[in-house]
C-alpha cells in the first residue's frame, strides 16, 4: 500500500515541479508542438490534507484527487487549487464529485451520464474514459461504442481520456495514446488526458493536453 505523503518540502517540490515541466516542454517540441497547450496536474492522492499548501507555494495548482469524500475534504479546505476527479467514477457519487471538480476524467457508464445530467452545473465539464487497450474487467467505454455514449451524454464533452496497461518502458504506452488521440480527432474533441509519471513524456509526444503526474513530484 503506497503511504500518506507528508512533510513536503515547497522549494524541493518546485524543483521537482520544475523538472517535469522542462521534460513536457521538450517532448512538445519534439512533436512540434507549443508546451503552453500541455497542462502538469499534480495527483494528489495519497498527499496529506495538510500537506496541500506546499503544491500552491510550489506554484502547482491544477491538482487531481481520487476519491471523492477526499475531494470534498481537501476542496473544501483549499478552493485557492483547481480541483479535477481523476479516480473511478460510481455514479451514485456524481453528486458529491459535481460542486466541487471543474472537470471528471473518467466518466464511462450510463448511470454516470444519468447521475451528471440530474447534478450538472454550468461550470461541470467531463471527459469520457476509453478502454483503448480493451482491457478486461478494467473501466473505460470500448472504442467502438464512443460515438453513442458521446450522444447520449446529457452536457457536451470536453475530451477523452485513458489509462493504458502498466509497462516498465514508455514506448508500449504510444499506440494507446495515439488511439486515444486518433478517436478524439474523429469526433473533434481537445482536450486529451493521459500520461503519468511513468510515461507522461510519451503522452505529450502523442497530443496530451493534461498529465498527471504524482509520485516524481513528492520523491525525497
Amino acid at each position: 500500500m503506497a503511504r500518506i505523503v507528508t512533510g513536503l518540502d515547497p522549494a524541493r517540490v518546485r524543483e521537482q515541479a520544475e523538472r517535469v515541466r522542462g521534460r513536457m516542454a521538450e517532448a512538445a517540441l519534439r512533436a512540434g508542438r507549443d508546451p503552453a497547450a500541455v497542462e502538469l496536474l499534480a495527483a494528489v492522492k495519497y498527499v496529506a490534507l495538510e500537506e496541500l499548501h506546499v503544491l500552491a507555494e510550489a506554484g502547482l495548482d491544477l491538482v487531481g484527487e481520487n476519491r471523492a469524500q477526499d475531494l470534498v475534504a481537501k476542496s473544501q479546505n483549499h478552493p485557492e487549487l483547481r480541483w479535477h476527479f481523476i479516480g473511478q467514477l460510481q455514479s451514485r457519487k456524481v453528486k458529491l464529485i459535481v460542486p466541487h471538480a471543474q472537470l471528471i476524467h473518467s466518466v464511462d457508464s450510463e448511470s454516470a451520464l444519468e447521475q451528471i445530467g440530474r447534478h450538472a452545473g454550468p461550470q461541470t465539464q467531463i471527459l469520457v474514459q476509453v478502454n483503448v487497450a480493451r482491457e478486461q474487467g478494467k473501466g473505460g467505454v470500448m472504442p467502438e461504442d464512443l460515438a453513442k455514449f458521446l450522444a447520449a451524454s446529457p452536457i457536451p464533452v470536453s475530451g477523452l481520456s485513458t489509462m493504458p496497461p502498466f509497462a516498465a518502458d514508455p514506448e508500449s504506452s504510444r499506440p494507446y495514446f495515439s488511439g486515444l488521440r486518433e478517436l478524439a480527432a474523429e469526433h473533434g474533441l481537445r482536450e486529451l488526458s493521459m500520461g503519468t509519471s511513468q510515461d507522461f513524456e510519451t503522452a505529450v509526444e502523442e497530443g496530451a493536453t493534461i498529465v498527471r503526474v504524482g509520485s516524481l513530484l513528492y520523491a525525497d
